[in-house]
C-alpha cells in the first residue's frame, strides 16, 4: 500500500483541496500558484488568510515514532500553525497527543495567538505506547468538540476540522467512532507517514476520500506539506480579510457576505447593525417558570416553593415547611408552593404573622365549660357551683339531690345524734323553767322591799 517516494509530487497535489470548507460547502476558494503569497523575505502575504476554523490536531505518539520523528511532527505543527490566520474570532486551534492513551495538550479556547500555540507545540513530548486512534478521535468529540473547550456555536456556521496524523495501524475499533464524529459534522483529513495502514486512512476519512487521504513516505518530507496546505487555505474571503461592515458577525456567501448576530442579538434592518433581544420573551426560552435575562442569555429560576432541578431550566416543588426552609415559630403549614404559620393550642398568631403568644384558655369564648372554667398549664377542666355536679360530658352540670339511701352506721350515728339534741333541749327547758321562778321570786321580794 505505500507509495514510492516519487509519488510524492502527486501526493501533494493532492492536497490542493484540503481544509477549504466543512461538509456540504463548496469549494469556492481561488487558488494562488505556489510561493505566490510570499513576499521578498518569504513572509506569509497578510492579505492573504484563510477562513475561520475550529480545527483539531490529533498526532500519533506511539512507540513507533521515533523521537527525531517526533520532533519534526512538532515542527510541522508549527510551520502549519504560521500558515493560519489564528486569532479567537478566526480559526481556533487545538491539539490532541495519543498513544494507548489520550491527552489533549491544549484546546480550542486556550491560545489565541501564534507565538503561545508553537511554544505549547514545543513542549508536547511523545507518550510511547500503543495506537489507539478510535479512542482519540471519541476524546476530540466528547472534551474538545464543546462549547466549554472553545468550539463555537452551530448558528456560527464555523467547520469543525480533524487532521489526524500517523504512521500506524489503529488497535482498536476506529470504524464506527470515525463515523459517529463525521455525523456529527466533524470533517476528518487522514494524512499516513511511513507505516500508516492506508486502508485505515480510507476507514477515518470523510468523503470524497481523495480529497481526505495523504501519504507521505517520511516525516523528513511530511513538513513540506504546509506550502501546499497554506494555498489551499489562502483565500479572497471578504469575511477573512476585514473589509465587510457587519456588526458582529460576517458570513461569506458565493463570493459575497451576509451579516449575522450573537446569540442574543437580532440583525436590524439595515442588515449590517445588531440589537439585543429579550431572550427572556415567549417561545425564546426553555425555563420552566422564571427566566432571567443576563448579559444577553438568560438563566432559570423557580417560584417560591420551588427548586431548579439539574437541568438547570425545570422546577420542582420543595417541602416549605421542612427544618430551616420556613420561619414560623411553632407550627408551619403548607399552601401550595408557600406556606402559612400557625400555633399550637392556647396560643395565638401575632401580628408578625409567624411568632405566637400564650393565652388565657378561660377567657370568655375560649372555652366550653357551662358554669366554671379551671385553668391547668395551657389547658383548662369545667368545673361546677356548690350544690351542682360535673355531668359525664365533662362540660355541662346538673344540680345535686340527697341520697335517701344510707348505711346502718349512718342511721345510728343519726339516732344518738337526735337522742342527744333531745336530752339537750329537755335539761335547757327545764332550766328555763327555775329561772323564770328564780326570777319571780326576786321580783317579789323587790317589791316587799319596798313597800318597807
Amino acid at each position: 500500500m505505500r507509495r514510492a517516494l516519487g509519488t510524492l509530487g502527486c501526493c501533494l497535489a493532492l492536497l490542493l483541496p484540503l481544509l477549504p470548507a466543512a461538509r456540504g460547502v463548496p469549494h469556492r476558494h481561488r487558488r494562488q500558484p505556489l510561493g505566490s503569497g510570499l513576499g521578498r523575505h518569504g513572509a506569509a502575504d497578510t492579505a492573504c488568510k484563510n477562513r475561520p476554523l475550529d480545527l483539531v490536531f490529533i498526532i500519533d505518539s506511539s512507540r513507533s515514532v521515533r523521537p527525531e520523528e517526533f520532533e519534526k511532527v512538532k515542527i510541522f505543527l508549527s510551520k502549519m500553525i504560521d500558515t493560519l490566520d489564528v486569532g479567537e474570532r478566526t480559526t481556533r486551534v487545538a491539539v490532541m497527543n495519543y498513544a494507548s492513551t489520550v491527552k489533549v495538550e491544549f484546546p480550542l479556547r486556550t491560545y489565541f495567538d501564534k507565538a503561545s500555540m508553537k511554544e505549547a507545540v514545543s513542549r508536547i513530548q511523545p507518550l510511547s505506547a500503543g495506537t489507539m486512534t478510535g479512542l482519540a478521535i471519541q476524546a476530540a468529540m466528547d472534551e474538545v468538540f464543546t462549547e466549554e473547550m472553545g468550539t463555537r456555536p452551530a448558528n456560527f456556521n464555523i467547520p469543525k476540522v480533524v487532521i489526524i496524523v500517523t504512521d500506524g495501524r489503529p488497535q482498536d475499533q476506529v470504524e464506527n467512532v470515525a463515523a459517529n464524529a463525521r455525523t456529527a459534522g466533524i470533517e476528518i483529513y487522514a494524512v499516513g507517514v511511513g507505516r500508516a495502514d492506508m486502508q485505515s486512512l480510507r476507514i477515518m476519512a470523510s468523503e470524497p476520500l481523495d480529497e481526505h487521504v495523504f501519504y507521505v513516505e517520511t516525516y523528513g518530507v511530511i513538513e513540506k506539506l504546509t506550502s501546499k496546505f497554506r494555498e489551499t487555505f489562502c483565500a479572497a474571503n471578504t469575511c477573512a480579510l476585514g473589509t465587510h461592515d457587519c456588526e458582529q458577525v460576517c458570513v461569506s456567501n458565493d463570493g459575497s457576505y451576509l451579516c449575522d448576530c450573537y446569540e442574543g442579538y437580532t440583525l436590524n434592518p439595515d442588515k449590517r447593525t445588531c440589537s439585543a433581544v429579550d431572550v427572556c420573551a415567549p417561545g425564546r426560552h426553555e425555563c420552566d417558570q422564571i427566566c432571567v435575562s443576563n448579559n444577553g442569555s438568560y438563566v432559570c429560576e423557580c417560584f417560591e416553593g420551588y427548586t431548579l432541578n439539574p437541568d438547570k431550566k425545570t422546577c420542582s416543588a420543595m417541602d416549605v415547611c421542612a427544618p430551616g426552609r420556613h420561619d414560623c415559630a411553632q407550627v408551619c403549614r403548607r399552601n401550595g408552593g408557600s406556606y402559612s404559620c400557625d400555633c399550637f393550642e392556647g396560643f395565638t398568631l401575632n401580628p408578625d404573622k409567624k411568632t405566637c403568644s400564650a393565652v388565657d384558655v378561660c377567657a370568655p369564648g375560649r372555652h366550653d365549660c357551662e358554669q366554671v372554667c379551671v385553668r391547668d398549664d395551657l389547658f383548662y377542666t369545667c368545673d361546677c357551683y356548690q350544690g351542682y355536679i360535673l355531668n359525664p360530658d365533662k362540660k355541662t352540670c346538673s344540680r345535686a339531690t340527697t341520697s335517701s339511701l344510707v348505711t346502718d352506721e349512718e342511721a345510728c350515728k343519726c339516732e344518738a345524734i337526735a337522742a342527744l339534741q333531745d336530752s339537750v333541749t329537755s335539761r335547757l327547758e327545764a332550766l328555763s323553767t327555775k329561772l323564770d321562778e328564780v326570777s319571780q321570786k326576786l321580783q317579789a321580794y323587790q317589791d316587799r322591799q319596798q313597800v318597807v
